[in-house]
């Protein structure tokens, strides 16, 4: 015998009707089946609107039409898929059941609220029709149906909107009824009867319910619950990205993320399967093929401890303290019990080790009465300062991990704490140990759903996940996207994901989520209607608790690069193409240094000096390993490379640099390369690097062109005005050639710290003799490399290979 329960969502149209009389004809080849059904999606909804509203007629003449349509609508769709299909006795039984509702309603319309007895009546329409249905599809199919009346059968004790059955007499109740073997046997959910024989319904999860006291009385060996999903996740998959499907889950486990808030099945459902050690699978009519989760006794395939993070919203916290609590330790049970007497549910407690004060935790919506009872109850304690005034904590939420004896596993909760930890979440409370299977942390409802991502990435996730919030999309920016998205699957295999969260140029500013495609990020970008300012990309910074969040600068905005400090101290790696800050003063130098180091946060600017070429992480190596600078030289400029190259051609200085800006060499205005600056800046941050205590202005710079060219701020009359020294330094060209020598612009720093950047003849012997078209070259002459320097050469400009080293930079964030 094997029981089968199809949810709402598996009934919700006659497609999925009949997939449900497929399955149903599957599984009785095998074994006998019982079904339990619940009412159509949607149909619930609709009934609950009804009994709860009885004061605007027309809302519920409404609602009782859109229900019986949704009827009406899948039995005559069945019609024109099964031709043989019962559907004129279906109709008719569905019209009495909805005349008899409008009968009710008509007859005690004056009552300014339905009686219980009467709401359980209008609720439980639903289920009773969809067994009708589906009786007649499998008649027309051919088979013998028995169907069980829970009325009846189903014997219960409690209110008429939530009881609990007597699953001993119901099984007496049920061995009674002559089932043949050879029977599809139905039975509606949510239903059951009182011992008066009146109809009474079952409350939250009501047909799963139903479904494992049908388990229970038939002697099942199994039982299915069928609904919109493959099973039980790690975390909810609507909510939460990477969760994992689990294989089994014991009932202990189960019952424990239902309790905190999981939508698997409830406890009460749970409850009898254990008892009478019937295994349970939850399965998807959605996606057949899947063999979904089983719950029972023991994971039978899944030996893994944790099973998963879930959470309970709309929490609030009752702290107290007073000296009473160290005296009297009867107080406590006095106010639980106070609680429990008034049928509200205690979620969690905790006490401190002082015995001073203990808190714990209920719904919002007990929050008042709680309040009224302890206040009531402690008068005299509270007036006598035994008690001091009750502290209350609202819009709380419980984050909870579960898994087998997770309690006695002391890397878990370490995992945990870090995790929130390392994203700024505050803990306000902690539960463990008060149940062997879980771990529960109280903290702010707005960092709930952040939290439980970074808790679950922790211990359940193999992968790296890297948060980018990318300021600048010009050339660079741009083209780090595109590099993001073409290593996309390579860095897939290797465990990292990289998610862009945030893409903002100088004006608007774009909020990607996992829906949000990033191939159409030009387009989301133009259509964004956020403005982009500082204000706004603190606000964002403040309320972020992604893990691992790197902020990447592709601008050269000096505003920007002011803020390094202020970005590390919220959390974030920042990697940077921008040079400014690291070229500004010393004290903002180290204060970055300083903030790196107390925030345990990385500063990456490998870019800063060659592009793609790795500069900054050889010299560092070099001195890491005790290794130290004699002397260097380098050309530090693509730009000029290009132009001095293009000079040795015999071309002149003003079409030499026509070319390079017409190739896009140079700056926008070529003045800001032929002044030398940018190398001084290059320079500045390798002797930094060093060691040196440099500032900017401490670097000579031999000047290529007159004082008079720097009024020159447009380009085209930069260029036409350029011509004039196109002579004078054809001559230099040609005396450097005549000595077997060409010109280079070369940065140096010498053994003491002295910078300086200037035009000098270089020997073919010299590395630097063939670096031209653009390339870049560094000699580093050290203790372990002299006479024969240490080289590095390469393009040091472009927008590839500048994207390529930030990328570079991005991946070592977590490397």
């Amino acid at each position: 015998m094997k029981i089968l329960k199809f949810g709402g969502t598996s009934l919700a149209n006659a497609e999925k009707f009949l997939c449900v009389a497929d399955i149903i004809e599957k599984n009785k080849n095998n074994e006998q089946v019982a079904i339990v059904l619940s009412a159509p999606a949607k149909i619930t909804n609709y009934l609950v609107n009804i009994a709860e509203n009885n004061i605007d007629i027309n809302k519920i003449l409404k609602n009782i039409n859109l229900a019986e349509n949704i009827f009406i609508e899948i039995i005559e769709n069945i019609k024109k898929i099964e031709s043989k299909f019962l559907y004129k006795e279906t109709k008719k039984t569905i019209k009495i059941e909805f005349n008899k509702l409008k009968k009710t309603i008509d007859s005690i319309k004056i009552l300014k609220k339905y009686p219980e007895k009467v709401q359980a009546i209008i609720m439980s329409i639903g289920e009773i029709l969809s067994i009708h249905i589906m009786k007649n599809v499998l008649k027309s199919r051919e088979h013998q149906i028995t169907i069980i009346n829970p009325i009846k059968n189903m014997i219960s004790i409690g209110t008429f909107l939530n009881s609990k059955i007597n699953i001993n007499e119901s099984k007496k109740c049920i061995n009674k009824i002559n089932i043949n073997k050879n029977h599809i046997i139905l039975m509606p959910g949510f239903i059951a009867g009182n011992e008066q024989g009146e109809l009474v319904i079952l409350g939250r999860n009501g047909s799963d319910y139903s479904a494992a006291v049908l388990a229970c009385c038939l002697n099942a060996q199994l039982c299915e619950i069928w609904t919109d999903v493959d099973g039980v996740f790690t975390s909810d998959p609507k909510k939460i990205s990477n969760t994992v499907l689990l294989k089994s889950i014991s009932y202990e486990e189960t019952m424990e993320l239902s309790y905190f808030g999981a939508k698997v099945l409830h406890p009460r459902t749970i409850e009898p399967l254990k008892d009478f050690n019937i295994p349970c699978v939850i399965k998807n009519t959605y996606n057949i093929q899947s063999q979904g989760t089983l719950i029972c006794k023991k994971n039978t395939f899944d030996e893994k401890i944790l099973k998963g993070v879930t959470n309970l919203d709309n929490i609030t916290m009752f702290t107290l303290s007073g000296i009473l609590l160290r005296q009297n330790n009867n107080v406590i049970q006095k106010i639980f019990n106070l609680i429990s007497e008034e049928n509200i549910n205690i979620i969690l407690i905790t006490k401190s080790s002082s015995k001073n004060n203990f808190s714990f935790c209920t719904q919002d919506k007990d929050r008042q009465k709680i309040l009224i009872l302890i206040n009531k109850a402690f008068k005299l304690e509270f007036k006598e300062n035994l008690l001091n005034n009750i502290n209350i904590t609202n819009d709380l939420s419980i984050l909870s991990v579960v898994g087998f004896n997770i309690s006695k596993k002391h890397d878990i909760a370490s995992k945990i704490f870090y995790a929130l930890g390392k994203s700024k979440i505050n803990i306000l409370a902690i539960s463990q140990g008060s149940s062997k299977h879980s771990i529960s942390i109280v903290i702010k409802k707005e960092k709930i759903l952040q939290s439980m991502q970074n808790v679950h990435n922790a211990l359940f996730c193999n992968k790296k996940i890297i948060n980018v919030f990318l300021i600048g999309v010009g050339g660079v920016g741009k083209e780090l996207i595109k590099q993001i998205l073409q290593q996309k699957n390579f860095l897939a295999h290797k465990n990292i994901e990289i998610k862009i969260r945030t893409i903002a140029n100088s004006k608007k500013i774009l909020f990607l989520n996992d829906l949000m495609e990033l191939q159409d990020w030009e387009t989301h970008l133009k259509n964004s209607k956020e403005k982009f300012n500082l204000k706004i990309l603190n606000k964002l910074l403040e309320d972020n608790s992604f893990l691992n969040s790197v902020l990447i600068d592709c601008t050269s905005d000096d505003i920007l690069s002011k803020q390094y400090v202020n970005f590390l101290s919220k959390g974030f790696h920042v990697v940077t193409s921008n040079k400014k800050a690291n070229t500004s003063s010393l004290k903002y130098y180290n204060d970055i240094r300083q903030t790196e180091l107390k925030e345990h946060k990385k500063f990456l600017y490998e870019t800063n000096v060659g592009a793609g070429l790795p500069v900054l992480q050889t010299l560092r190596n070099l001195i890491n390993t005790g290794d130290d600078l004699i002397c260097f030289k380098g050309i530090l400029s693509g730009s000029l490379s290009f132009i001095f190259g293009k000079l040795e051609e015999n071309i002149l200085l003003s079409d030499a640099t026509k070319k390079a800006k017409d190739l896009g060499f140079t700056e926008p205005n070529p003045y800001d390369d032929l002044s030398g600056i940018d190398v001084a800046r290059k320079l500045l941050i390798l002797a930094r690097e060093v060691g040196y205590k440099v500032e900017l202005k401490d670097i000579e710079i031999e000047q290529i062109l007159p004082e008079k060219f720097k009024k020159y701020k447009n380009t085209k009359e930069f260029l036409d005005k350029l011509k004039e020294i196109d002579i004078p330094f054809m001559e230099k060209v040609k005396k450097a050639k005549n000595s077997g020598k060409v010109l280079r612009f070369v940065g140096t720093i010498e053994k003491k710290g002295r910078c300086s950047v200037k035009i000098e003849e270089i020997h073919i012997d010299n590395p630097l003799y063939k670096v031209k078209n653009g390339e870049n070259a560094l000699t580093f002459y050290t203790n372990y490399y002299q006479p024969i320097p240490l080289v590095l050469r390469g393009y040091g400009a472009g927008n590839n290979v500048t994207a390529s080293g930030v990328f570079s930079d991005l991946l070592r964030t977590i490397l």
